[in-house]
């Protein structure tokens, strides 16, 4: 914060909250507070927003910035950026630029050289990791399934590459079909968390193997805002005598710490599990 209240110059993405308005952090309402230029994905949700808060427009300009925007519309946002303006963008819910038309705006001023700055808070996301009870040492957003069959089966198929847990956003009208689809290509025993309306007042996680919470969701259809946490691939198809021997060779070769941590690389397996693994080994010598 520069004299006055005001925020420095530059673009500020700052992240609301994705369901209950008090999940916004002290940081954010300063921004909003002292920014020159408000930008919002949508500018009604914005202002709602800022009165909940008390934060008063003033006469400032607030600017919507969307997927439907033109190149002419962040041709000005950049304008007065570049201008020396201090420019706060919001997105609809969460943090700008996840699955958010804000990357290019992004882009454009880090290209223009303007100093970008973040003021960081919620996260459909990462609350949805938090949630789940899925491995989080290593995750993928991967955002919304292609809408295509083809391309969307294509795309699933390439979500085990990472060796991660994997965090999407679906509709709910789609979401039952994207489970069927998960099942057949990654098993339906795979674990998943299905995470709706986060923070909000009907908030609820569907935890269980994938076939198990695509039944459950066929009976009783979900409503409301969904990210689905889908649990990395176990490396079932190497035998537990192939990890350990993999494992014992590393651990001739260097500290227990960084063998777990290869072999987890190389077999796509959790470095924990083959830490703990690793102990017992050396217990058993």
């Amino acid at each position: 914060m520069t004299a006055g209240g005001k925020v420095q110059p530059g673009l500020h993405f700052v992240a609301t909250p994705i369901g209950s308005a008090r999940d916004i952090t002290l940081r954010a309402l300063d921004v909003l507070a002292g920014a020159d230029v408000i930008a919002a994905e949508d500018t009604r949700t914005a202002r709602r927003l800022m009165e909940i808060h008390g934060v008063a427009v003033a006469g400032r300009p607030m600017i919507a910035y969307h997927d439907h925007s033109s190149a002419s519309a962040r041709a000005g946002l950049l304008k007065l950026l570049t201008e020396g303006k201090s420019v706060a963008y919001v997105s609809e819910a969460g943090t700008p630029l996840v699955a958010d038309p804000g990357y290019q705006l992004g882009r454009a001023a880090i290209q223009a050289e303007v100093p970008v700055w973040t003021a960081p808070g919620a996260s459909a996301a990462l609350a949805a990791l938090s949630v789940s009870g899925l491995a989080s040492d290593r995750f993928l957003f991967a955002g919304f399934p292609p809408p295509q069959a083809g391309a969307r089966r294509k795309w699933l198929e390439g979500l085990d590459a990472a060796g991660a847990t994997v965090i999407l956003y679906e509709s709910p009208k789609r979401v039952h079909r994207t489970l069927g689809e998960l099942c057949e290509v990654l098993g339906d025993q795979r674990e998943v968390a299905l995470c709706r309306e986060l923070t909000k007042r009907f908030e609820e996680v569907l935890r269980g193997t994938c076939g198990q919470v695509r039944d459950r969701i066929a009976e009783h259809p979900v409503k409301g805002e969904i990210v689905l946490v889908i649990a990395r691939g176990t490396g079932s198809e190497t035998s537990e005598a192939d990890i350990e021997a993999a494992l014992l060779a590393a651990m001739q070769e260097m500290p227990l710490k960084q063998a777990a941590a290869q072999v987890a690389q190389d077999l796509n397996l959790s470095k924990r599990d083959l830490y703990q693994l690793g102990l017992r080994l050396k217990d058993d010598d």
